[in-house]
């Protein structure tokens, strides 16, 4: 059973950074895409950036030039380099990694909360 385990959340002030990572444990991490998704209170899921087992990023518009997703498949680990944070970013973030083949097998951590506020 793939586990993945989020940190790095926490509190920040507006204009500040955070960096979350996930762990994918019990995989073979160079198989799946992975990606952050975000939900706010009684707000949807949302993507914020995925990254392909290729290497390939894509973004939400609303952190473009402010995010980085990044992958060492050699740690099993995914990251959220988060900069020019906003209170509109105050979310509970979540990892989720996806198996590239067979895009119905998909896996999702537990989430870290992540709070902009003065």
């Amino acid at each position: 059973q793939v586990q993945l385990v989020e940190s790095g959340g926490g509190l920040v002030q507006p204009g500040g950074s955070l960096r979350l990572s996930c762990i994918v444990s019990r995989s073979s991490v160079r198989m799946y895409d992975l990606a952050w998704y975000r939900q706010a209170p009684g707000k949807q899921r949302e993507l914020v950036a995925s990254i392909t087992i290729g290497g390939t990023t894509n973004y939400a518009d609303f952190v473009k030039g402010r995010f980085t997703i990044s992958r060492d498949n050699a740690q099993e680990a995914v990251y959220l380099q988060m900069n020019s944070l906003k209170p509109e970013d105050t979310s509970v973030y979540f990892c989720n990694a996806r198996l590239n083949w067979q895009r119905s097998i998909q896996y999702w951590g537990q989430g870290t909360q992540v709070t902009v506020s003065s």
